[in-house]
């Protein structure tokens, strides 16, 4: 795709994805805006790590075009870019992710560095400032001569979002960035990272936190008519999260009852989750 397309970051083109002899997605058509937070939500198994791994670059699609923008808005296809300079427009944090025993915190948050420094470069003061402000943004910066085995888990997964962050991406994409994490880190890292990266992708399994932390959400889901356990999925709603989660879209792709209600000092909403036979009297 040649020429700029002002707005449009990330974008798929009937994209599928096969993991095996299993087709996983089918028929993705999607446009993640500059500047967007999209959660990504769906039930568990349907291939919402799939999807996002697609959107990193990490795993080619089996049909379909995907496109990222570079710095002046022109989208390109993402298997004709470097993975380095790719690196360098967006930072992928995975939902689970070995951290070596060996490395000290601010040695494994300094490898979201190596995109953007040359080997000789490494190590400098500049670096380290750079390391300790993203550790800081996770409350980690206390830590960063502390060896990751020291980290425990919910502390580990807020050093490898700190190594996303030291990435310096204008694009992030967070696959279940708030698993391990109590409910106070769960709203501030989301915050977090929307304020720092500028577009934010993520996967999520909250609906109350994915109708309150994001700007536009997409549901990942099964179509009528398909396997409901097995089938491919593609993107069955999308749009903002009070109309991707009304009480008729929530019970059909999730199976449960729900109602939004509102925060009674707060501007904002709710997501009530209830078993569908569970009706006020």
């Amino acid at each position: 795709m040649s020429g700029a397309d002002a707005g449009t970051v990330l974008r798929l083109r009937g994209v599928g994805a096969r993991l095996g002899t299993r087709e996983v997605l089918r028929d993705l058509d999607l446009d993640v805006p500059v500047g967007c937070r999209l959660g990504i939500v769906g039930v568990n198994g349907v291939g919402k790590s799939t999807l996002l791994r697609i959107l990193a670059g990490v795993l080619r699609p089996t049909s379909g075009h995907v496109y990222l923008a570079d710095e002046t808005g022109r989208l390109q296809e993402t298997g004709q870019i470097a993975s380095r300079e790719r690196a360098r427009r967006l930072a992928y944090v995975p939902q689970e992710e070995v951290v070596s025993a060996e490395l000290l915190v601010g040695e494994m948050v300094a490898l979201g560095r190596v995109p953007r420094t040359r080997p000789w470069s490494r190590g400098g003061r500049q670096e380290r400032e750079i390391v300790r402000a993203a550790l800081d943004a996770v409350g980690l910066a206390d830590r960063i001569d502390d060896p990751c085995e020291s980290l425990s888990g919910g502390e580990r997964r807020r050093a490898v979002l700190a190594r996303g962050l030291a990435q310096d991406c204008p694009v992030m994409l967070l696959d279940e960035p708030t698993n391990h994490l109590d409910v106070a880190w769960q709203l501030r890292l989301l915050q977090t990272v929307a304020e720092r990266a500028g577009t934010m992708v993520a996967t999520i399994h909250d609906l109350d936190l994915a109708l309150r932390s994001f700007d536009r959400l997409a549901v990942l889901g099964r179509p009528a008519g398909s396997d409901p356990e097995s089938g491919p999925a593609t993107i069955v709603a999308h749009g903002a999260p009070a109309d991707v989660l009304d009480t008729i879209k929530v019970e059909h792709h999730f199976g449960v009852g729900s109602v939004q209600v509102d925060h009674p000092h707060l501007p904002q909403s709710h997501l009530l989750i209830h078993h569908r036979e569970e009706r006020s009297a």
